[in-house]
């Protein structure tokens, strides 16, 4: 049976796919960074009083299924994760103290879709993209 969350008036099962890029799609997210954004992320949707409900961070995307409350836009959620996110990165890897501007680590857009009865296959999806890679990547070499 599906367990539904609760707001005042509502009972609601919002959960989305979303995927999101550095700049210039560049291999940036490895390394102490990559240990370091699964908990940023986790941290910065519960501001937003979301929750990661499954994710991965690959070397130049992050892939994540997202549940959001209705209250909240899925832009507004998603801008505020890259935003902050990308704060907490210039500070903690890039060296600087205070805020700033005309800097960002992620690219502009996003892709979203919404998760519908498939959750399952989706989280697998994201759960197994990395190993679904290399296969197809040694299936490649091997023509």
């Amino acid at each position: 049976m599906k367990e539904y969350q609760s707001l005042s008036h509502a009972r609601w099962d919002c959960k989305y796919r979303v995927v999101f890029i550095p700049k210039r799609r560049k291999k940036q997210v490895f390394g102490e960074l990559r240990k370091h954004l699964g908990e940023v992320f986790h941290e910065l949707a519960s501001h937003k009083e979301s929750q990661i409900v499954e994710g991965h961070l690959m070397s130049d995307h992050i892939h994540m299924c997202i549940s959001i409350p209705p209250k909240y836009a899925v832009s507004n959620v998603v801008g505020y994760l890259k935003g902050k996110s990308a704060i907490t990165i210039a500070r903690k890897f890039g060296g600087r103290n205070r805020n700033f501007t005309g800097e960002s680590f992620w690219a502009r857009g996003y892709f979203v879709s919404t998760v519908g009865l498939d959750e399952a296959m989706v989280r697998a999806y994201i759960r197994n993209q990395e190993q679904e890679d290399e296969r197809y990547e040694q299936m490649k070499l091997g023509v």
